[in-house]
């Protein structure tokens, strides 16, 4: 963990007046959308999947307006902006993972679920216990996720407004839940969606125009930026190679290979995003969805990397990590120096727009799968009535809302692409081995489901716990170096967690005297590679 937390020094940047008026004006554009677009959230159907009226490419701007959060426009241009390459490191591990999306999990998984993962293990296994431990899994990563996304808000908005007391970011992160709990209440699936995908479109237009402005200061040559940004730190030339963060020691190294499993793996359990396949009317929209979200993301991480590069070079570290948040305040002073006021406000709009969008997406895939899975599947056996269902969903999105922000109030001071790179190993460990086996494994049973999500759930947040992301280091949750409980010594635990759920899935199976149901599996994979029955979202 690199806690590039605020150093407590005096810190101003532009007008705070000025830049209230234009974060005012940005929630109230996104405000307007969600209420706009949500029309009338009568069924499951338009509040969970937005009526799956959505065709590839708007869904795949809305997935990356999803996916795009404060960790990449914030974080990863800020871990860039102090050690250079190791940060772009990050932007590889989330752009690679759509691969596997794109080639294993998008038509599958559409044709195979309704709303929520519990759906496609609930077809193959037909089994309550397994669709509770998946319900329990999305809560957890989407908390997790949803930690980072408050903890980036409160930093930015109080950069963007002055605030410097403790007291006042508090009651920034609390708003940003007020905020996000209306989108979820009031817009559904389709108000979120199309606020995803203007955000997208604001946030990328953002992004491209800071990058041409920065090259434009280096005569439009990448090398001349780079020998200016290696100048300017204190690493020197070293940050243009690897091994600046995670080549240190033997254990940043190891730290540096279970990041990356974790965020190359990550992507395929994320519940938030996986709920976005069920949007669209078909395989074949999915599977174009998630092509233009590669295409975006992929361009957008390249502008991160100069977006970085060209805050180490015109800003400075020293300055970076003086301002709230450190280093995820990298871009938005950036802007500072090369537009002043106004471009600072903007950007900084922008990015608190993406907050806004992201833990509006997280919250309504959190409150789905407990009132989807838990209420309608396991307490109401299935026979829930629509409003009855969305009501349910709509109290978990205000429970969910006040826990995330008590969190994000927790975790103030760490990096927001740290911290999603937690929610990420949790995601691969307890969520993407029973979906593979699940789609691909025809001797997958019941036991090998559960001890597949719930060995990876616990051995993901059991070695964060004993890490020293909560103990035992300057950047802890728990800033009392006497407190230290940490005996697991790398910072991510995917390179454990992963394998760990994968080998549980397998041995759980093989060693279940209840044989797998074969014609249950055929069905399934009949489903998953025609479609047939799956064109609406109906049951197996």
């Amino acid at each position: 963990m690199t806690g590039l937390a605020a150093t407590g020094t005096p810190f101003t940047v532009g007008t705070p007046a000025l830049n209230f008026g234009i974060f005012a004006f940005f929630v109230v554009v996104t405000l307007v959308i969600a209420v706009s677009a949500a029309g009338r959230n009568r069924s499951t159907n338009d509040y969970y999947a937005g009526g799956r009226a959505f065709t590839g490419w708007q869904n795949g701007i809305a997935i990356g307006g999803d996916y795009l959060s404060a960790a990449s426009f914030l974080g990863i241009a800020g871990i860039i902006a102090i050690y250079g390459y190791d940060g772009f490191l990050y932007s590889i591990g989330f752009l690679v993972g759509w691969l596997l999306v794109l080639m294993l999990i998008s038509e599958p998984f559409r044709n195979t679920g309704r709303y929520t993962m519990a759906d496609v293990l609930d077809l193959r296994l037909k089994a309550p216990p397994v669709r509770a431990a998946a319900a329990v899994s999305t809560l957890t990563v989407s908390l997790f996720y949803l930690l980072a996304q408050m903890a980036g808000a409160g930093a930015l908005v109080s950069l963007l407004l002055g605030v410097k007391s403790t007291v006042g970011q508090d009651l920034v992160v609390a708003v940003v839940g007020i905020l996000m709990i209306f989108y979820v209440l009031v817009g559904g699936m389709k108000g979120t969606t199309w606020v995803q995908i203007v955000k997208a479109t604001i946030l990328a237009a953002s992004a491209a125009v800071t990058t041409v402005w920065v090259l434009s200061r280096a005569g439009f040559s990448l090398p001349s930026l780079l020998q200016h940004a290696a100048a300017s730190s204190p690493a020197g030339t070293r940050v243009l190679g690897p091994g600046l963060e995670y080549g240190v020691s033997t254990t940043t190294k190891l730290d540096f290979v279970s990041l990356a499993l974790a965020l190359v793996l990550g992507t395929a359990g994320l519940p938030h995003v996986l709920m976005r396949l069920y949007t669209v009317p078909n395989a074949r929209e999915a599977r174009r969805s998630v092509v233009w979200t590669i295409w975006l993301v992929g361009l957008f991480y390249l502008c991160t990397l100069l977006l970085g590069f060209g805050a180490m070079w015109l800003v400075g570290g020293k300055r970076i990590l003086a301002a709230p948040g450190g280093g995820d305040s990298a871009v938005p002073l950036l802007a500072d120096k090369l537009g002043g006021t106004l471009l600072f406000g903007i950007v900084a709009a922008v990015a608190f727009a993406t907050i806004l969008a992201v833990v509006a997406g997280l919250t309504i895939t959190a409150s789905a799968s407990f009132a989807h899975d838990v209420y309608a599947g396991l307490v109401r056996h299935g026979e829930a009535e629509p409003g009855d269902e969305i009501r349910v969903a709509r109290i978990t999105a205000v429970v969910i809302g006040t826990v995330a922000v008590i969190g994000g109030i927790s975790a103030k001071g760490i990096e927001v692409a740290f911290l999603v790179g937690l929610a990420f190993a949790i995601a691969a460990s307890a969520n993407l081995p029973s979906i593979l086996y699940s789609l691909f494994w025809p001797r997958f049973t019941e036991r090998g489901a559960l001890w597949s999500i719930y060995g990876g759930l616990i051995t993901s947040v059991g070695l964060i716990i004993f890490s020293p992301v909560v103990s035992g280091a300057s950047s802890s949750l728990i800033t009392d170096r006497h407190v230290n409980f940490a005996f697991f010594p790398l910072n991510n635990p995917g390179i454990v967690a992963i394998p760990v759920a994968f080998f549980l899935g397998w041995l759980g199976t093989i060693t279940d005297r209840r044989p797998a149901d074969s014609a249950r599996f055929a069905r399934m994979q009949v489903r998953a590679l025609t479609g047939v029955g799956a064109e609406r979202g109906g049951r197996a």
